[in-house]
C-alpha cells in the first residue's frame, strides 16, 4: 500500500489498529489482480484464472499468494459478498478490453467496478451496513475514480487508453478518435477535465454525508482520504487543468494537514442524510453489500466436527463472562442446571 498509493496508505495510518490489517489484506487482492491484468491481458486464461482464485478464496482454500491468504481472512471475518470482488474483475476486464466511454453515465458504471466496489467492501470492513451510509462509501469510491481519470489524462493517452467522456470532447470540438492519435493538451481538453471534477466534487459532498455512519474511531481515515483525493482536483485546477504534461500531486505538507484536519471528524461529522438517492451506478453494489455472504458450510467430517469443537468453546466462554464475579457455588448450580 505504501508503494502503490501514498494517499491510501497516509489514510490508512488513522484507522483502528484491529482494521490496519484487514484494509491492508483487502488493498492487496485489489492491487494484486489490477497487476495481474495490467501486465498479461485480461485473456480468457488471466479472468479464469483470477476468478478461480476468488473461488478458492470463498471456498476457504487460497492459494499460496499471500495477498490471496491475506484477502481470505477478510472475506470470512467480514462476510464480504462475492458479488463484490467479482465486480471489481469485471471493471479490470474492461480495462484491458480498451472499452470507452461516451457519457458520464457509463463511465461511472466504470469507476462503480473498479473503486465502488473497494467502498463498499471498505464499508463492510468498518461494521457499516444501512443502505444509505454504504451507498456514499461507493460514491466515495465513484469520486475518487473520476479524480484518478482527470489527473492521468495524459498517462493513459500514452498506452492508447481514452476514459474521458467522449460526448463532452465532442462539444469541445475534439475529435475523440483524431486526438487519441496524436495525444496534447488545449485548453478545450481542461474544460473537459475540469468539468470531470466538478462531478467528482458532487460526489465527494455526497460521500461526506457517510461519515456519521462510521463508527467515531473509523471517521478521521475515511475523512482523511475523501480530503486528500479531492485536493487532487484543486491540484489540477492549480495547473490550468493541464494533467497531460505533469501529474498533478499532493504535496506531503498538505496531506499531513488534511490528516491532522480530519481528526475532528471523531466529534463531529457532517449531519446525516439518508434521503438521498443512490447514483444509479452502484445500486447494484448496495444491495449485494446490505446482505452480506453465508458462511461457507462444513463439508467434511473434520470441518464438522471442527466447527462444533468452536461452538462449544465459544459457549463455554460465553459462559464463563456471564458468571465472572458470582460465588463460587453459584457456579456450581449453574453448571448442574
Amino acid at each position: 500500500m505504501q508503494q502503490g498509493s501514498k494517499s491510501f496508505f497516509a489514510a490508512s495510518r488513522l484507522l483502528p489498529d484491529a482494521l490496519k490489517a484487514p484494509a491492508a489484506g483487502l488493498y492487496a487482492f485489489c492491487r494484486v489482480a489490477d497487476d495481474e491484468v495490467d501486465c498479461r491481458g485480461a485473456t480468457p486464461e488471466v479472468m479464469a484464472g483470477l476468478r478461480t482464485r476468488l473461488d478458492r478464496i470463498y471456498e476457504g482454500q487460497p492459494g499460496e499468494a499471500l495477498a490471496d491468504r491475506a484477502f481470505a481472512e477478510v472475506v470470512h471475518a467480514y462476510r464480504l459478498p462475492k458479488t463484490l470482488p467479482l465486480a471489481l474483475l469485471e471493471g479490470f476486464s474492461w480495462d484491458s478490453d480498451g472499452r470507452r466511454y461516451e457519457t458520464l453515465e457509463s463511465l461511472e458504471d466504470y469507476g462503480a467496478r473498479v473503486a465502488g466496489t473497494v467502498g463498499a467492501m471498505m464499508a463492510l470492513i468498518l461494521g457499516v451496513r444501512e443502505p444509505w451510509a454504504l451507498a456514499r462509501a461507493c460514491e466515495l469510491g465513484v469520486a475518487m475514480q473520476l479524480t484518478n481519470i482527470a489527473r492521468d489524462v495524459g498517462e493513459d493517452a500514452r498506452m492508447g487508453r481514452l476514459y474521458l467522456p467522449e460526448g463532452w470532447m465532442r462539444q469541445e470540438g475534439i475529435d475523440p478518435e483524431l486526438w487519441l492519435i496524436s495525444p496534447r493538451f488545449t485548453p478545450a481538453l481542461g474544460r473537459v477535465v475540469s468539468r470531470l471534477l466538478t462531478a467528482a466534487d458532487a460526489l465527494y459532498e455526497r460521500a461526506e454525508q457517510g461519515i456519521a455512519g462510521l463508527p467515531r474511531p473509523c471517521r478521521p481515515a475515511i475523512t482523511s482520504a475523501r480530503f486528500i483525493y479531492s485536493d487532487i482536483g484543486r491540484a489540477l485546477a492549480r495547473q490550468d487543468f493541464n494533467s497531460f504534461d505533469r501529474r498533478a500531486v499532493v504535496s506531503p505538507q498538505r496531506k499531513v494537514f488534511r490528516v491532522v484536519q480530519s481528526l475532528a471528524s471523531y466529534l463531529v461529522s457532517p449531519a446525516w442524510m439518508r434521503g438521498r438517492t443512490p447514483l444509479p451506478a452502484i445500486a447494484f453494489l448496495v444491495d449485494a453489500a446490505r446482505t452480506p455472504a453465508l458462511a461457507r458450510r462444513p463439508r467434511t467430517v473434520d470441518e464438522k466436527a471442527g466447527r462444533m469443537i468452536d461452538l462449544l468453546i465459544s459457549v463455554r466462554s460465553a459462559k464463563s463472562r456471564h458468571s465472572e464475579g458470582q460465588h463460587q457455588s453459584n457456579d456450581i448450580r449453574a453448571q448442574a442446571s
